[in-house]
């Protein structure tokens, strides 16, 4: 039980960024003893951090949250191995053999996509599916509905580490995006992690050709 805990604990910073302790405690129907304890060890780990929030009554919130080392616990497509056959790709065969593999994982990542949606009857029936099939790859992804949008977020990116090291894997994955959800959606990316974000997150809006 103490470390399905754990495990709650580092999903919920990990999706919903930082949060006081008591805040933890009543999202997780835990108690707070339970979540300071755990917050505690995973400090001492190395794994959280805090910051003590003034707000502009009563005593400072504490505010814990991930740390580099807590980041890592969640899975990266195993990094060191992808760089390294990135960087041995690019030695290989140039920035064009490089760009032919975005292409190709572009074109088969799509075919799925496009599978899976097959029959959905809208847009945002299209935009629920993506953020399912981007949650079974790890991306740990949600769909917000706002009057105007839909915002798909992306709480971890697990390619990451092929991200960092060629960009172009990002500029792929926004024109997939595009491509699965169809002419009548428009897709533009708002937060980057790349960029120095938390997270990933889309902006997607029905285009003049909407249902």
């Amino acid at each position: 039980m103490a470390d399905r805990t754990r495990t709650r604990l580092l999903n919920a910073l990990k999706s919903s960024g930082p949060q006081t302790a008591a805040d933890l405690a009543d999202n997780l129907n835990v108690t707070s003893v339970a979540v300071r304890q755990h917050l505690d060890g995973m400090h001492g780990e190395g794994l959280v951090d805090f910051e003590d929030v003034k707000g502009s009554v009563g005593r400072p919130k504490r505010v814990w949250g991930l740390t580099a080392a807590g980041h890592q616990q969640f899975p990266d497509s195993h990094s060191a191995l992808i760089v390294g056959l990135l960087e041995g790709l690019s030695d290989l065969f140039g920035d064009d053999g490089l760009e032919n593999l975005i292409a190709h994982r572009e074109a088969k990542t799509g075919k799925v996509y496009k599978e899976a949606m097959r029959e959905a009857a809208d847009l945002e029936s299209r935009v629920e599916l993506l953020a399912d099939l981007r949650s079974r790859e790890g991306y740990m992804a949600e769909v917000v509905r706002e009057r105007d949008c839909f915002l798909l977020i992306e709480n971890h990116c697990s390619i990451c580490a092929a991200a960092t090291a060629c960009q172009g894997f990002c500029r792929s994955e926004l024109s997939l995006f595009e491509d699965v959800l169809g002419p009548d959606a428009t897709v533009e990316r708002i937060e980057h992690l790349l960029s120095g974000d938390r997270r990933c997150m889309y902006r997607i809006k029905r285009g003049e050709h909407a249902e």
